[in-house]
């Protein structure tokens, strides 16, 4: 048996309610900037994978494509930011139903854009 000490990861992340009405209040703020400025200032502000959960919000199906992303690509990284690992991984099994359900609620906070 060796002598290494073991890798001590620490407590694994539970994010809370609170965490993710913050993450839905990020994604709200950066959808409206983009209905409201367009992309130009802001994929090269952000990183790849916050412009592609903002096009999938936004339902930007060539942006999303530029990026080499899709629903499903979006969906299963950002299920670990909403529920942790364990939780992410739990609701990928069950084919990310609450994480599309989390989704929706913030498709409906963000409204029709302004005609």
């Amino acid at each position: 048996m060796s002598d290494a000490k073991r890798i001590a990861w620490g407590k694994p992340r539970h994010p809370t309610d609170a965490d993710r009405d913050a993450l839905r209040e990020d994604l709200l703020a950066k959808a409206r900037a983009v209905r409201d400025d367009g992309w130009a200032g802001h994929r090269a502000e952000w990183p790849a994978g916050q412009v592609a959960v903002v096009a999938y919000v936004l339902g930007d199906a060539e942006v999303l494509a530029e990026l080499e992303e899709n629903e499903s690509t979006v969906l299963s990284r950002y299920a670990a930011d909403l529920f942790g690992f364990v939780g992410g991984r739990k609701d990928n099994e069950k084919g990310l139903v609450d994480t599309q359900a989390w989704f929706d609620a913030v498709r409906k906070a963000l409204g029709n854009p302004a005609s």
